[in-house]
């Protein structure tokens, strides 16, 4: 899959090598941005204990 986008994008080699790090970029700030603080409402991990003050 990764070779069909690669050998997919325009351009010589340098340009593709520079869409590819804008395309890898452009997924992670999807993913840190909308996708992960959607996914953790659903998430039984994210009540934190640490801080807590026992008596």
């Amino acid at each position: 899959m990764y070779a069909w986008i690669f050998s997919s994008l325009p351009g010589p080699l340098w340009i593709r090598i520079l869409l590819s790090l804008a395309l890898i970029a452009a997924a992670v700030l999807l993913l840190m941005t909308y996708v992960f603080p959607w996914l953790s409402q659903y998430s039984p991990w994210t009540e934190s204990t640490i801080g807590l003050m026992l008596p």
